[in-house]
């Protein structure tokens, strides 16, 4: 192939030697011979190895006015019928800097193999082209053009990032720069560890219009122990309490760990250490159990040693044990003899109790309430029903609890309203309570061991439950005629409880019982919003508070790292009673931080590295060209980056292999054979 195929016309010149032939062999040159005896051998003889000489001579110079012609055409030999480029050329080379890139090979870890193929494809163009160089991190440095110097500069000085990036979106962003360049040549390479969790080839779109390079360098061993995440088995942490908290360990590699160690570490003390052994590729739940000694905002780690993946060997994460339960408490009109829910709430400093009765209730408190009770209300009026349903939207919970003299109708409306089961009539048989349902799990943890025969609530009067068609409930406490006793229904994004017996002397004897407290008490830890324990770094956490009444004059919140390294103003909306903060990336730094409002911390937080980059199993070259072939994609290809001389392979297979010094050799070798034949051969 020619890059120049125009100057092919410069063939004709090969008609020079052959009119030269033509005419100046054919002039004779008279000779005087004294003795003519020998001139007819002589003549004979003579003539023949002139021709062949004649002959010799111009076949040499054609040769040598053709290898002219075609160095000055420029050929080119290339790979797969591409034609050649000519014009400068528009590359974008993007270098996978994640975490797994801190893997090693033989020659070194990831990332500086791919700093030098990186250098070695500028090396590859020429001064007039243009690169532009991409990472994970998206930087606005990265959506401009170099020069090759300073393209090689800026290559050099990549490091390590915590940021994420799947291939489709680094290849869009790749695409959408080219395109407001004019060159007419525009090539995009992918240098990377073909990690399957962030390397989604397979969702490419099949276009043409970019000829795309990938070149996958690959690990010796994909070996790593991690940290994936960890949960309390209580929602509730509390100072003087022992917590059992879980961590779950993953082993993504092809050998086992024997004797592993991971250490929990609390407000900066190590508190306990437990050991494991894990399987390979599977994972493995640790626990630990300790006290919690510090009232308020408490900061811990887990902590685990693994080589040379190091960024997910500690997880913090962050939790309050200074937590106040705001319940709200409606009592109904007749119902004052019955104390048992004030003496419960006031006597423990968790709770934070308002109590209204149903002739005169604010409103305005339910939207910094975690539970409201409905105890033994007459009338539930139109206006409990509206400011309920939005308590309930809210992920609130509420306990309802049937007066016996209640207003039937009104009670059937709310319940129906809320997809429960209705009220059909009141049964003053005295019966005792029969079982626990235990299915449902609502007394985990209350019992140590659960007896055969417990001495359960005695019950006086009752109301039949009917369940409507539309009815999730799911019972908690049963009667021995195996009427529902207790019961809660999911309804939108909260909790709904139901009794079907009053609470007062008059229902029976559960307020006096003592499955009464950790009854009320379980409702009670059921309503607190799950609170993450942590959140990720470079993503958009979102932070839900609770939106208490305030003045015009409050300060936004602000999150501040605890050295305060960091602070940082979130976005912010309000949304019903909640207050939601978005990060919006803003957080790149690992550790603790805290949420402050007007001064005040008021919130504790953890944040960690994504562990998407934690499981190192890549693709290898053959299942990317799998990939490729089942995808039918037309121009992606996968470079084979084993050679040291990658420089030289590139610039063949965009430029083509450049055969015009051959030519060159050629023609001074003929001219060389013209000069010996005219000058040796007689």
């Amino acid at each position: 192939m020619f890059v120049y195929p125009t100057f092919l016309w410069a063939l004709l010149a090969i008609a020079i030697p052959v009119i030269i032939h033509l005419f100046n062999f054919r002039r004779y040159k008279k000779v005087y011979f004294t003795n003519v005896k020998f001139l007819k051998e002589l003549r004979h003889e003579s003539k023949s190895k002139s021709r062949l000489k004649e002959i010799l001579i111009l076949v040499a110079r054609c040769l040598a006015i053709a290898s002219l012609v075609i160095a000055f055409c420029e050929p080119v030999i290339t790979t797969k019928n591409k034609a050649v480029n000519l014009g400068a050329n528009a590359v974008s080379i993007y270098i996978d800097n994640s975490f797994s890139m801190d893997n090693v090979q033989k020659q070194g870890p990831l990332l500086s193999i791919a700093r030098l193929r990186a250098q070695d494809i500028v090396k590859a163009y020429g001064n007039a082209d243009k690169f532009q160089i991409i990472t994970n991190d998206f930087e606005g440095k990265h959506q401009r053009f170099y020069s090759n110097e300073d393209a090689l500069n800026i290559i050099g000085e990549i490091q390590i990032s915590p940021a994420v990036r799947q291939l489709s979106d680094v290849i869009k962003r790749q695409e959408e720069f080219l395109k407001t360049s004019t060159s007419p040549n525009k090539k995009i390479y992918c240098i990377s560890d073909a990690q399957r969790s962030t390397f989604n080839l397979g969702e490419l779109t099949n276009d043409t219009a970019f000829n795309k390079t990938l070149l996958p360098i690959t690990a010796n061993r994909v070996n790593n122990l991690y940290i994936d995440s960890c949960w309390f088995d209580s929602p509730l942490q509390q100072k003087g309490f022992i917590q059992k908290l879980h961590a779950t360990i993953v082993n993504t590699g092809n050998t086992p760990v024997n004797a592993g160690s991971a250490k929990l570490f609390l407000n900066k003390q190590q508190l306990a250490l437990t050991s494991f052994s894990i399987e390979p590729d599977s994972k493995k739940e640790v626990q630990f159990t300790f006290e919690c000694k510090q009232s308020g905002f408490n900061f811990a780690s887990i902590k685990i040693e693994d080589y040379p993946i190091t960024f997910d060997d500690e997880l913090f994460f962050a939790f309050n044990s200074k937590i106040n339960i705001a319940v709200t408490l409606i009592n109904g009109k007749s119902n004052k003899d019955n104390k048992a829910f004030e003496s419960l709430f006031k006597s423990d400093s968790l709770f934070s109790l308002t109590s209204f009765n149903e002739q005169a209730i604010d409103y305005g408190s339910f939207k910094a309430s975690d539970i409201i009770i409905l105890n033994e209300l007459v009338d539930l009026s139109s206006g409990l029903y509206s400011e309920t349903l939005k308590f309930l939207n809210q992920g609130g919970a509420v306990l309802i609890v049937p007066s016996k003299s209640n207003n039937t109708i009104s009670y059937n409306q709310f319940l129906t309203s809320l997809q429960m089961p209705l009220l059909v009539a009141l049964d003053t048989f005295t019966i005792k309570s029969d079982k626990i349902e235990m299915a449902n799990k609502f007394y985990t943890g209350v019992f140590e061991k659960m007896e055969d025969r417990l001495n359960l609530p005695v019950i006086n009067a009752h109301f039949k439950l009917s369940k409507n068609s539309r009815s999730d409930f799911e019972n908690i406490l049963l009667l021995q005629n195996r009427d529902a006793l207790l019961g809660f229904n999911r309804f939108k994004n909260g909790l709904v409880y139901l009794s079907s017996a009053p609470f007062s002397s008059e229902g029976g004897n559960i307020s006096k019982h003592a499955l009464f407290v950790p009854t009320i008490y379980r409702m009670c830890f059921n309503s607190l919003k799950s609170t993450r324990l942590f959140y990720e770094v470079n993503a958009n956490s979102v932070l839900n508070l609770k939106n208490e009444a305030g003045n015009s004059n409050d300060q936004p919140p602000h999150i501040k790292e605890i050295n305060n390294k960091a602070d940082i103003i979130p976005e912010i909306h309000t949304v019903n009673n909640s207050m939601l903060l978005y990060t919006r990336s803003q957080i790149k730094t690992p550790g603790f931080y805290e949420v402050y409002k007007n001064t005040v911390p008021v919130f504790p937080l953890a944040f960690n590295y994504s562990r998407k980059e934690s499981n190192l199993i890549c693709y290898t070259p053959d299942e990317i060209n799998n990939i490729i072939e089942s995808k039918s994609y037309k121009n992606i290809r996968v470079m084979d980056n084993t050679d040291d001389n990658i420089t030289k392979q590139i610039s063949n297979e965009a430029q083509g292999k450049k055969l015009w010094k051959l030519f060159i050799l050629l023609t001074l070798i003929f001219i060389l054979i013209e000069i010996l034949l005219l000058r040796f051969l007689k």
